[in-house]
């Protein structure tokens, strides 16, 4: 029951995005170590110029 509760959770929060900053700094330090990541600030501020950009499916 514990597993299946984590998996939700991982699947809710990786739906939602929180995440995504995480997942970016990680990215970021392993495949450009000399270069210092966004901010949270402006990785958010980023993504969601980008989206605006580029809406794709969103509904909104």
């Amino acid at each position: 029951l514990g597993r299946v509760g984590r998996g939700i959770r991982w699947y809710m929060t990786t739906l939602m995005g929180d995440t995504a900053y995480a997942t970016y700094v990680t990215h970021h330090r392993r495949h450009h170590p000399d270069e210092e990541p966004l901010t949270e600030r402006q990785f958010w501020r980023q993504r969601m110029d980008d989206q605006d950009r580029n809406p794709g499916a969103r509904c909104c």
